[in-house]
């Protein structure tokens, strides 16, 4: 038994007793202002608990509660962690099915020092000098939800191949050799001019496939700088980089475990890249950054580009085997001028959707209008046809649309057809003088003769065509650019006005 003395020797008092006093002494104070308060031995099974906290959860009587495993009375309680570690957990929070709570548990040890149990306080009510902490605790945990959550959403599908539109015989293509390839695990090779919805149809693949309900990550090869894609693809670790001294930086490997990794513009990937994805497909593994961790990769890829692969393999710009790696389930997807009878339904179905997000209503389009669209050869396909319906939505106020309208929104400029061609100059007169039996001129030559003839030719094409110059174009059978060059060259011989029924300043 120990003693405490003064200076003198005089004994002051029994310092056993005193600290078994105080001891005694802490814990019925933090058993009257905690909320509750548990006791657990060495197997972490209850040896007693108070009436407060064993009533929060669903014991009327704590007597119930001796003797059960902690986590049968406090689910998620870590008092066992205590009695194991023999180490304090002095602030924690501790969730219930009513309030989150502040507690804070402590070890019980012999005088061997060996742990033979563990005593947890909740102290949420009563020590008000932790709500600050706990009402920060509060919004962080609501932030990271609502983190969460939008994450979730950005990272699912968010079309399916009810969202692309159409049923003309090449759209059923897709769709088909698409269903199938949602069926499969192997890597989708999805080929196509930009706008064609390439994008729209891996959201399709993926909402269909097994790995729905993991995530859809997209990674876009030419709207990220070479120097970042790396770190983009596989991620770094701390202090790797600048910017990556503290929590490092996750890739999209690793973003998209379990789901889908949509590779789009594949075809502007670096070379030295190249390799490195190749070996992480093969693999199925990815090293970080700066970093020695090995991290198991299960991603099914699906990728996309514009570009002709074949020619930038033949070309050395290209991995001939990372080509033959991505290209299992190549799908073509046809461009809009090829898709001709399913213009008018995608029309119909995207003005609906513009106008609901915009709540206008619907703009009326007229026949020629319609039929405008119809012989427009969109060269940026969906993408552009849903740009100038947007356009006219926000630019259109009420009555009908006419094709003068479409035309202006679409860059095409021709003026309407008049009543009869117009008078064609001298040459065109004798040309069709000699037509009609009459004499021809001494002085009309064969090689003018048969120019004449050809600006008449064109001048009734263009006449036919409303004065469209690429409808004229298609319909004698010749280039744009090459029907172009014959009117210039006959408007400056003089064997055609000026301006008429067609207009080369557009």
């Amino acid at each position: 038994m120990k003693t405490l003395r003064d200076e003198d020797g005089g004994m002051l008092g029994n310092y056993d007793a005193v600290a078994r006093r105080a001891m005694e002494s802490l814990f019925r104070t933090f058993e009257n202002l905690s909320e509750g308060t548990i006791v657990v031995d060495a197997n972490a099974r209850v040896v007693w608990i108070n009436k407060r906290y064993a009533a929060r959860f669903g014991f009327d009587d704590p007597g119930a509660a001796i003797g059960l495993e902690c986590e049968r009375v406090i689910p998620t309680s870590l008092m066992r962690q205590v009695v194991e570690t023999g180490k304090p957990i002095l602030l924690d929070i501790l969730e219930t099915p009513q309030d989150p709570m502040i507690v804070m548990r402590l070890p019980i040890k012999d005088d061997d020092g060996k742990t033979i149990g563990a005593v947890g306080f909740a102290l949420f009510d009563e020590l008000k000098s932790l709500t600050p902490l706990f009402t920060h605790y509060t919004r962080v945990r609501e932030e990271l939800v609502a983190t969460r959550r939008t994450l979730e959403q950005t990272r699912r599908a968010k079309y399916t191949f009810a969202s692309f539109v159409g049923n003309c015989p090449a759209t059923l293509e897709v769709k088909r050799l698409a269903r199938r390839a949602a069926q499969a695990d192997a890597p989708v090779l999805l080929l196509g001019e930009t706008g064609t919805g390439k994008e729209l149809l891996a959201h399709a693949i993926h909402a269909a496939s097994a790995r729905a309900g993991r995530p859809l990550v997209t990674l876009n090869m030419a709207a990220i700088p070479e120097t970042l894609l790396e770190v983009e693809f596989f991620g770094a670790a701390p202090g790797a980089y600048t910017g990556a001294e503290r929590k490092g930086r996750m890739g999209k490997f690793e973003l998209a475990d379990g789901g889908t990794l949509f590779l789009d513009e594949i075809g502007d990937m670096p070379l030295m890249l190249q390799s490195k994805l190749l070996r992480a497909l093969q693999e199925k593994e990815i090293e970080p950054i700066g970093s020695n961790r090995i991290i198991r990769s299960d991603v099914r890829i699906i990728a996309a580009t514009s570009a002709d692969l074949p020619a930038l393999v033949d070309a050395g710009k290209f991995r001939a085997d990372l080509y033959y790696r991505l290209n299992v389930l190549p799908i073509c997807l046809p461009p809009l001028r090829q898709r001709q009878p399913d213009l008018l339904t995608l029309v119909y179905a995207m003005l609906e959707e513009i106008c609901t997000r915009a709540e206008r209503d619907a703009p009326v389009l007229t026949p020629a209008a319609l039929q405008l669209l119809g012989e427009y050869d969109w060269p940026g396909n969906v993408r552009q046809l849903r740009n100038i319906l947007e356009r006219l939505v926000m630019m259109h106020d009420s009555g009908e649309v006419d094709d003068s309208m479409l035309a202006s929104l679409l860059g095409i400029r021709s003026v309407p057809v008049p009543a009869s061609v117009p008078a064609p100059p001298a040459a065109l007169k004798a040309l069709a003088a000699s037509t009609a039996g009459e004499a021809h001129p001494a002085d009309l030559g064969y090689a003018e003769a048969m120019a004449g003839f050809e600006a008449t030719y064109l001048l009734r094409a263009l006449a036919a065509s409303s004065g469209h110059v690429a409808r004229a174009a298609a319909a004698i059978g010749i280039s744009r650019a090459a029907l172009y060059k014959k009117l210039v060259a006959h408007r400056n011989a003089g064997r055609l006005p000026a301006r008429g029924v067609w207009d080369l300043s557009g």
